[in-house]
């Protein structure tokens, strides 16, 4: 008899325990939905905030189309040429006016810049970036207002 109790008095504890770790677990998994939740909601608010900020300071910029040009490289035997098209990011709206007026006089200088150029000084992709650089000094050359932010390549082919 003495036996029977003491069985009889393990099982609530056994019962109670688990029980308890059974709260627990529930408390612990309310908490961690809570500070997840609670950290999404933090991070989410905080990319807002810079979003709106990089919108705001974003310059205004047009874009003007050099067309696409086609030269011989300077190679040996003068076999090679480049077909490349180019777009232009300037200042402001004004430049796309100066440079329609510009146009033959720019796309001389663009058409004298590209064919004095070798298929080993624009193959590479530093060798495309120095093309672009020197595009947009000598564009800037000629703007009296504005200038030349950025020069892209639409279309590059070299045979």
């Amino acid at each position: 008899m003495a036996e029977e109790e003491k069985e009889q008095q393990e099982e609530p504890r056994k019962g109670m325990s688990a029980k308890v770790k059974l709260i627990g677990l529930v408390v612990l998994v309310v908490i961690l939905a809570a500070g997840g939740f609670g950290g999404w909601k933090f991070y989410d608010s905080r990319s807002e905030k810079t979003t709106k900020k990089e919108v705001v300071a974003a310059p205004v910029s047009a874009i003007w189309s050099a067309g696409t040009l086609i030269v011989n490289l300077m190679d040996d035997k003068g076999e090679r040429y480049l077909k490349a098209g180019i777009q232009v990011e300037v200042s402001s709206e004004d430049c796309l006016v100066e440079l329609e007026e510009l146009k033959p006089k720019v796309t001389d200088g663009i058409l004298v810049l590209l064919s004095s150029k070798s298929y080993g000084d624009i193959a590479s992709l530093e060798g495309k970036q120095r093309l672009r650089d020197e595009i947009a000094v000598r564009m800037n050359g000629y703007m009296t207002s504005g200038q030349v932010r950025k020069v892209y390549f639409t279309e590059f082919l070299i045979q």
